[in-house]
């Protein structure tokens, strides 16, 4: 029986925290675990998708005895870190379909505008205040390498007879967003934005006053398998019938999973308030904005006229061990505040007073997995969210809580279960090296194509080795 090491976590300093959470003070509000305890489903992670699972396996089964480890505190990692965009899965219907099939890939992306619905509900009926505003999600060109990155996925809506994007010009897209870099793309509607640390951490209530057991500043060093797990903390033991590993990037640790599993940076800064000069020139509601260079940048203001400003920069590790760069950047958000100048050019006097980085769990399809370990029936995992998790973190418990339970249903039976018909990353010291000249070049790709310029051959055919 093989002890499961996990990897030891690198919480971030409070300084080096989200704008989302130092707004609001978030920390911990439960005690670490003491001594040994005993429950029937252990979830190791307290962010969207463990507290999700957890919400889900109680409304299926409400004496099911539920213990969460948090290493840190309920959203500090990704959940309470990105950057706040609400979209369904129908940006992504192609890749879904590429891999579980379109019927499949129909019923996910209507769950996750379910999804929408069900954050929608509890926010109307008081029971999380989100600060969701459903004013649409834009997805844009700002240059003619970046045009028609949406056809796929638009097209294929459109033959399912789902009426989900509308085009916008540039007319369309300077009334909407008060920026003219870019002057053609597509609207999500139903979709929008929300502080995602305030959702955060209204689920850990919501799990809380469910009788759902959770155990903050507990990380797990180590999982013992066998026919009830024993999770080993540095003050305490948890054993369970059932083991949940929803710990995003962290389980890049686990040999298992890693083949499957690669870990990059996102950053993200936030200015200071500047909501008058906002309004003056007509960005005023909740819409999320994206552009479709490579490392996409993605965008929204704050109902206070904050401009959050995010880039996956694709920052990489050795082995993927996440460290403390993973938390914030060296460059002090330069890279971002370029481009938030370029974006908006009447903000380059507004001070930048927060930026911070996290670590992004992706798979090579760029969608999630779910499943269990090979030789450990009883341990699961969800994993690979690829930075795109709010809508979709709902979706992901329903699928765990049938996996957990047994369930022989449509959630269970997904084709984003099983990690056999994923393909498989290059070990490593070839991943590490090979990531570090794609990066460079994806990097050189997305300046030149930003002003019109072509890059050469051989920086395109290294861009598209990417996964």
């Amino acid at each position: 029986m093989n002890t499961i090491t996990m990897r030891p976590p690198v919480a971030a300093a409070p300084s080096d925290r989200s704008f989302w959470l130092q707004s609001i003070g978030a920390d911990a509000e439960t005690l670490p675990l003491q001594d040994s305890a005993d429950c029937d489903v252990a979830i190791v992670g307290g962010g969207y998708a463990g507290l999700w699972t957890a919400l889900r396996i109680k409304e299926q089964s409400p004496q099911t005895r539920i213990t969460i480890l948090e290493a840190d505190f309920c959203g500090s990692g990704a959940s309470g870190r990105n950057g706040g965009q609400v979209h369904s899965w129908f940006a992504e219907i192609d890749l879904l379909s590429a891999l579980v099939g379109q019927d499949e890939a129909l019923m996910l992306c209507r769950a996750t505008a379910d999804a929408i619905e069900e954050l929608n509900g509890l926010q109307s009926a008081g029971t999380i205040d989100m600060e969701l505003r459903l004013d649409g999600w834009l997805w844009t060109a700002s240059s003619t390498a970046q045009e028609g990155a949406w056809a796929a996925a638009a097209d294929l809506c459109r033959r399912l007879g789902e009426e989900r994007f509308w085009l916008l010009e540039r007319a369309d897209i300077l009334r909407r967003t008060g920026s003219d870099a870019s002057y053609v793309g597509i609207v999500e509607e139903r979709a929008g934005t929300v502080q995602p640390a305030k959702l955060a951490l209204g689920l850990r209530k919501l799990a809380l006053a469910r009788g759902v057991v959770i155990h903050e500043r507990s990380p797990v060093l180590e999982i013992a398998p066998g026919e009830r797990p024993q999770l080993r903390t540095a003050s305490g033991s948890l054993t369970a019938g059932k083991v949940v590993l929803a710990a995003n990037a962290w389980l890049s640790a686990i040999p298992e999973l890693h083949p499957y599993l690669y870990v990059v940076s996102s950053q993200v800064i936030a200015t200071a308030p500047a909501p008058d000069i906002l309004d003056r020139i007509g960005w005023t509601d909740g819409a999320s904005i994206c552009d479709a260079q490579h490392h996409v940048l993605y965008y929204q203001r704050t109902p206070e006229g904050v401009v959050i400003f995010g880039r996956g920069t694709g920052g990489i590790a050795y082995g993927d061990r996440i460290d403390a760069r993973f938390n914030r950047g060296i460059d002090g958000g330069a890279d971002n505040m370029r481009e938030l100048h370029r974006v908006y050019p009447q903000l380059k006097d507004v001070p930048v007073l927060y930026d911070w980085s996290g670590p992004i769990d992706c798979t090579a399809q760029h969608l999630p997995v779910f499943g269990h370990l090979k030789d450990h029936a009883n341990i699961f995992y969800a994993m690979g969210f690829n930075g795109t998790g709010i809508a979709q973190a709902p979706v992901a418990g329903h699928i765990m809580a049938s996996l957990v339970l047994g369930r022989n249903d449509t959630w269970s039976r997904c084709g984003l279960v099983g990690i056999d018909k994923r393909s498989r990353l290059p070990p490593e010291p070839l991943r590490y090296l090979g990531a570090r000249v794609v990066r460079k070049a994806i990097r050189r790709k997305n300046d030149l194509e930003i002003v019109n310029k072509r890059p050469d051959p051989i920086t395109r055919f290294l861009a598209g080795l990417a996964p």
